[in-house]
């Protein structure tokens, strides 16, 4: 607990001089390009999207490194590679390669700032979700919500003011908050993947059994998780669905997982063009080499009963109609290969996540008692 201590007032220390260095100039950085947000639930093909989409020179997104040091990453950048013994080499759930220097989910930072979120429950699987207001919003206080977006454009400005480029941000989270980041971001553009619910579901269980696994503080026992992920894929969908209603549809670009595996130059050179997004040709030569790279990678394969196929259908049946989903519904089942390996690495990836992860819920631990002695005073 000493060692947690100490990195946390490390980490503190080092956001106090980097606001010293840099706070004026980050604070007068005007963001002259408009964010794109990759949205969609979880295990959807976000993750691919955006490394897909920063390999356009034009675009970049924040970093791990970034989201795991989002306080003091303008100081400390240089030495992001010394950190790499703090991640895998590919992720939990699946082989995706990681390092310090690849495309990262933005929702992290906000864990590492030691700010409310739901991923927060991935330390304490056992618990409820932990600040699940954090998801829409709706039910924060005008202070709460002021905070999370000075925190939020303080966070992209940032990155902004690093590279100069346009920011693709992702995460799952986001679906949840187009209101919210149209507040903030005014022109912001969208883009929407999504992918077979029958695919998606033993996934995103898996992805969530992985995550607890490897970063939870309590051995999990994964109650009502298969509820969870039913229910709030609904949930989901109904706030993405009222958020695409505040946006110009030329800001609002979707496609499924299919498609864009199936066919990846033409489904981007598509939604380039609806969003305006520039000279695609430029960008086809990184991303032919890319495809290339990435010609022998294959997704996990996954079995589900009968029984859950027929519950999948029932319950998500509203997604699964509007997107063309309904013939999945009698495919055979298939089944997922777990490599020895990434279960391996998944353990080695627990011990290297820890001292990251406990230093930022310290920090947190620390600003409740802070604010607890204020308002006793």
């Amino acid at each position: 607990m000493v060692l947690y201590t100490l990195l946390s007032v490390v980490n503190s220390f080092l956001g106090m001089w980097q606001n010293v260095l840099f706070g004026r100039r980050v604070a007068s950085t005007a963001i002259g390009d408009a964010p794109i947000f990759i949205i969609g639930h979880w295990r959807s093909g976000t993750t691919m999207l955006h490394k897909m989409m920063v390999l356009d020179d034009r675009h970049t997104g924040p970093t791990t490194y970034e989201c795991i040091a989002p306080n003091h990453f303008l100081l400390t950048q240089r030495f992001a590679r010394f950190a790499e013994f703090l991640t895998s080499k590919h992720r939990a759930m699946d082989s995706m390669e990681m390092s310090m220097a690849h495309p990262q989910e933005d929702e992290f930072a906000w864990c590492m700032l030691g700010l409310p979120s739901p991923y927060l429950t991935i330390a304490f699987p056992n618990r409820p979700t932990q600040d699940e207001q954090y998801l829409d919003m709706d039910k924060l206080t005008p202070r709460e919500l002021e905070t999370w977006k000075r925190t939020f454009f303080r966070f992209v400005q940032q990155v902004y003011f690093r590279r100069r480029k346009a920011i693709v941000l992702k995460s799952p989270t986001h679906s949840f908050r187009i209101k919210v980041l149209l507040e903030i971001f005014p022109q912001a553009k969208f883009i929407h993947i999504v992918r077979d619910p029958y695919v998606v579901y033993p996934s995103t269980v898996n992805l969530f059994k992985a995550f607890s696994l490897v970063h939870g503080l309590q051995r999990p026992k994964f109650e009502g998780l298969d509820e969870n992920v039913l229910s709030n894929y609904l949930d989901l969908h109904r706030k993405l669905d009222e958020g695409r209603e505040l946006v110009d549809p030329s800001r609002f670009y979707e496609l499924r997982y299919e498609d864009l595996i199936g066919d990846p130059e033409g489904q981007l050179r598509k939604m380039y063009e609806h969003l305006d997004l520039g000279d695609f040709d430029r960008y086809v030569p990184r991303l032919r080499r890319y495809l290339d790279e990435k010609a022998t990678y294959r997704t996990n394969r996954y079995e589900i009963t009968t029984e859950q196929r027929a519950l999948i259908t029932e319950r998500w049946a509203e997604v699964i109609d509007r997107y063309g989903y309904g013939a999945a519904a009698a495919l055979p089942q298939t089944r997922e290969h777990r490599p020895r390996k990434l279960i391996q690495r998944a353990a080695i990836s627990s011990i290297n996540a820890s001292t990251a992860r406990v230093a930022a819920l310290v920090d947190r631990a620390a600003d409740v008692v802070t604010n607890n002695r204020h308002s006793r005073s």
